[in-house]
């Protein structure tokens, strides 16, 4: 690879991380302006119901979760309860036990099964869809818990008959668990509080995030239903129905709590079927919001919705083209000038670290700036450290390589006292992707030593976040596999 080509791709690579990061701070601005107090609205009339719990070998939590969707506040004779049902182990005979003793207690519950899991989760709501008796689709995964007044504080903002969806942020059972689960807290918090309503108030698209929301019924019939296509049919669906000019809400303030994965193996899952079905999506949905009559920014805001997860891609590269700049500054030192333009990218660093200190103070201002200084470096080392993996995702999705629908396992882990060693649901495989990591924690620990050896320490944090990353994903995974095998 010639030193111009080097260069191209490298500057190219900072370049498209820093647009990136000026999008993601045009959200926070958004989000900034959008922070008026949110009126309560009650429900005056009770609308038909249908919930949808789609399910998959989750005998561990599935329990919990039809007792607390049987305990939603709303009136029996209006609400229908699906247990759409896909298990081949003993979940199915948990859920047939559940059923029938809320069936005895007055609730409308049914046991969905397939003879097949065509389509996987896509086939199985579209299923349910079929029989569904509610006006309006309540979609709540195994790992949620919905509050018992869910229903009453999102139904009322279905108000107007062209909102087509109500979401619902995420809230953690299980944040504190560990840094594992800290970090998965960390980020997606930003996108529940500064992408989502950020989004919401600039009149862009938004996405249904899979679960703890609800859909108008004749929304997801107008704009063609569940589709199995990409690995995220949430998000699919989200762009067809908003093309057709259906139109989607977001509420912070109505909060569903889940489990997050405590598990490398179940992070990687979980990051390789969303970075893939985004890009698989942008596949086949960005060419209709070019051609749409929206707006530039609304086009502009849904480019970097559905490209967001190039951004692995960017960093990859970037890093490891790292060290041959190094090299090639040193050899010709006639492009400084070149060199200390790429100073400017440090605006983008600015950005994302205003953009994720925003969505820190916002989910709970007592918050202090001293722990946000701690969490974030550690944030974005687990970042870099997944760029690998989740580029391969993304590189699948946008070349149109399909792979089956991977769920991610929960194991009922809620406190620190829970344990998940000796699970059932433990993938024991190792990936030869772990080794790969490792050799990039070596690479970009020489990178640092290839620096000061240079006397030139411009890329020591960056060559330092990045070692810490690989080598911390590589060493978890490696940790999980080894209790996997006991």
């Amino acid at each position: 690879m010639t030193t111009a080509v080097v260069i191209f791709i490298y500057i190219l690579s900072l370049a498209l991380i820093l647009v990136f990061s000026l999008g993601q701070l045009s959200l926070a601005f958004f989000y900034k302006r959008s922070s008026e107090e949110v009126q309560i609205k009650r429900l005056k009339t009770y609308p038909p119901v249908t919930v949808q719990l789609p399910v998959y070998n989750e005998k561990f939590v599935v329990e919990r979760l039809i007792d607390a969707v049987c305990k939603l506040n709303y009136p029996k004779d209006k609400l229908e309860i699906q247990v759409l049902d896909d298990s081949d182990d003993e979940t199915s005979q948990i859920i047939d036990d559940k059923v029938k003793e809320w069936k005895t207690a007055g609730i409308n519950i049914l046991q969905i099964l397939r003879e097949n899991r065509d389509g996987y989760k896509a086939g199985a709501l579209s299923l349910g869809m079929e029989v569904a008796l509610g006006e309006f689709i309540t979609i709540f995964d195994a790992d949620f818990l919905p509050k018992e007044d869910f229903l009453q504080k999102m139904l009322p903002h279905f108000e107007r008959e062209n909102i087509g969806m109500v979401q619902s942020r995420w809230g953690h059972l299980n944040e504190d668990y560990s840094i594992l689960t800290r970090m998965q807290a960390f980020g997606l918090d930003a996108h529940f509080t500064v992408e989502q309503l950020g989004r919401n108030k600039a009149g862009s698209f938004i996405s249904f995030n899979g679960t703890a929301g609800i859909w108008r019924k004749s929304c997801i019939e107008d704009a063609g239903g569940w589709s199995a296509d990409t690995l995220t049919e949430d998000l699919d669906l989200s762009y067809r129905a908003q093309l057709k000019g259906w139109k989607f809400k977001y509420l912070e303030d109505v909060v569903t709590p889940a489990e997050l994965p405590v598990t490398m193996s179940g992070v990687k899952s979980q990051q390789y079927r969303w970075n893939k079905g985004a890009a698989e999506t942008a596949r086949k949905n960005l060419g209709n919001v070019f051609s749409s009559d929206f707006s530039f920014r609304q086009k502009t805001h849904a480019s970097f919705h559905l490209l967001n997860s190039s951004i692995f891609i960017c960093l990859l590269l970037s890093g490891i083209l790292s060290l041959p700049m190094l090299k090639i500054k040193e050899d010709n030192p006639e492009l400084g000038l070149l060199f200390n333009l790429g100073s400017i990218f440090f605006i983008g660093f600015i950005a994302i670290a205003y953009f994720y200190w925003i969505s820190f103070k916002s989910v709970d201002p007592k918050r202090r700036f001293l722990n946000y200084i701690l969490k974030f470096p550690i944030f974005l080392a687990f970042s870099m450290g997944l760029s690998l993996h989740n580029s391969i995702a993304v590189l699948e999705g946008f070349f149109g390589i399909k792979s089956p629908f991977i769920r991610t396992p929960k194991f009922n882990i809620v406190s620190k006292a829970d344990n998940w060693i000796d699970n059932s649901y433990l993938n024991t495989k190792l990936n030869v992707l772990i080794f790969f990591e490792i050799l990039l924690a070596l690479y970009f620990m020489a990178g640092i030593a290839y620096g000061i050896y240079l006397n030139n320490y411009a890329l020591i944090i960056f060559h330092l976040l990045l070692t810490i990353g690989f080598a911390s994903i590589s060493i978890l995974s490696f940790k999980r596999q080894a209790y996997a095998r006991g």
